[in-house]
């Protein structure tokens, strides 16, 4: 199978597919005239690489994920340790987010927004700490 059916059957750009293929989280064979040939297990370790980066894995997350795919005799802790950490993660980009939403939100509501130069949104973001 060439890289566009495999595009189509994974909804994955053929540029993801051979970037994937460059950082080695796939190896599909090559055709003697050097064209990608792609199997059966190549769409399936693609459709779980889409699936596990729709869920904000990373790319390192992604391999260790398929290393534990491919091991029938994982522990299941292990994959749950990984997604463990990557929902920690997640939770703190939400409190992050609610912080400023929070913030900005009263800046929102603090600014009259009329003709006069006063603004304290723009005094806020003028003394904000980094």
């Amino acid at each position: 199978m060439n890289i566009g059916d495999v595009a189509n059957r994974t909804d994955l750009p053929p540029k993801t597919i051979r970037y994937y293929e460059d950082i080695g989280l796939i190896k599909p064979q090559r055709d003697a005239n050097g064209y990608r040939s792609f199997q059966d297990a190549d769409i399936h370790k693609l459709a779980f690489i889409g699936r596990s980066r729709a869920l904000g894995f990373t790319i390192d997350d992604c391999r260790n994920l398929l290393a534990l795919w491919d091991d029938k005799d994982r522990a299941s802790g292990d994959v749950r340790a990984i997604a463990k950490q990557h929902l920690a993660q997640i939770e703190n980009k939400i409190a992050d987010l609610q912080s400023i939403h929070d913030t900005l939100s009263t800046l929102v509501t603090k600014c009259a927004g009329d003709d006069r130069p006063d603004c304290p949104i723009l005094e806020t973001l003028e003394t904000l700490p980094r």
